[in-house]
């Protein structure tokens, strides 16, 4: 790892951290994003570790790793980190990235609205920002084809009992369940009851069940658990959910494809209609704003693209660095 020095700006997205890494890296192989993402996972993953790890990271570290788009189309391509991995889609890094492209130039700042095309693992993500005497702002974004895998399931959950669980697609696929049936409140129970409740139900959900992706199976696994407020029905009124993904990782925002999976699944029960807008609530009380749009098949499912919109905020810009003995440098997590 000699001579390592990598460059980086910081984000946050309702409170959940974005480690945009923009120079540093060794060339990253691979005709498509997927190839990238293949190639990254099986020949840099130690880098991963370098950035997202303490201690220069933590245990709930999100990365972006910026690389050149396979996408006639695409503004920017970005790779997705986490403490276990690479995911395919990720919400709220799309919005802060939107800010990003505008404010490096990267897209030509245009008001009151600005596009930017970003393509993902799971596909192409195209964001709207808003820009007001220069200066970019909030950010929305309209999702791949979201739509409900299966719903109204019901496992039984070791120490819980029986759960009744959609699975939902955003980007990636998500159960969803309301944490009353587990006797918590997404609102009021301590973090680490409604992550011990999530992972135990994505830890039966991937034992028990094959997800199957129309475009690829590269996207065909389970990302986390989504505990909810039980509320589906359409309502004006905001709607909580934790997001618990990858290893025990908590978004602190709503997450991005998350009210997407969920928006997904309400339209496929009927309990939300094409053109209204629901608030998702996050565990740091930050709001996205999302809403059904386009409906469509796609496969063997009725699907929605769904609108999402929020706001990040920089915290600031990184150098990070590697001594030659520094072994626990190379990183570690507490658990």
């Amino acid at each position: 790892m000699t001579g390592i020095k990598i460059k980086t700006v910081e984000m946050h997205t309702g409170g959940e951290p974005l480690r945009i890494i923009t120079d540093g890296y060794p060339t990253i192989k691979g005709a498509s994003i997927l190839e990238k993402r293949r190639y990254v996972r099986e020949n840099l993953d130690h880098l991963r570790h370098l950035l997202m790890f303490e201690p220069r990271g933590h245990y709930d570290m999100y990365g972006a790793l910026l690389v050149e788009p396979s996408h006639p189309e695409a503004d920017l391509g970005v790779l997705f980190l986490h403490n276990e991995g690479y995911s395919t889609m990720c919400g709220h890094a799309v919005i802060a990235l939107g800010r990003y492209a505008v404010d490096q130039g990267i897209v030509k700042a245009v008001e009151p609205t600005t596009t930017v095309k970003i393509e993902c693992p799971c596909g192409l993500v195209v964001a709207d920002v808003d820009v007001k005497n220069g200066k970019s702002g909030a950010v929305s974004f309209l999702s791949v084809p979201a739509f409900a895998f299966q719903t109204n399931l019901n496992i039984n959950i070791p120490n819980y009992g029986a759960v009744n669980y959609d699975i939902g697609y955003g980007g990636a696929f998500y159960a969803l369940a309301s944490a009353k049936q587990l006797g918590l409140d997404v609102r009021k129970s301590s973090t680490r009851d409604l992550v011990q409740a999530a992972d135990a139900i994505s830890t039966a959900v991937k034992a028990s069940m094959t997800l199957s992706h129309p475009e690829s199976e590269d996207l065909a696994f389970l990302y986390g658990t989504i505990l909810t407020d039980g509320e589906e029905i359409f309502s004006t009124k905001p709607t909580a959910n934790i997001c618990v993904f990858a290893d025990k990782q908590v978004d602190r925002s709503p997450t991005g494809s998350g009210v997407t999976a969920r928006i997904a699944v309400q339209v496929t029960k009927g309990q939300i209609n094409s053109g209204q807008t629901r608030q998702f609530e996050s565990v740091t009380k930050s709001i996205f704003n999302a809403t059904a749009e386009d409906i469509f098949n796609y496969g063997p499912h009725q699907a929605v693209r769904v609108r999402v919109k929020g706001k990040a905020n920089y915290t600031g810009e990184s150098i990070f660095t590697m001594e030659d003995d520094d072994v626990i440098g190379k990183g570690f997590l507490l658990k």
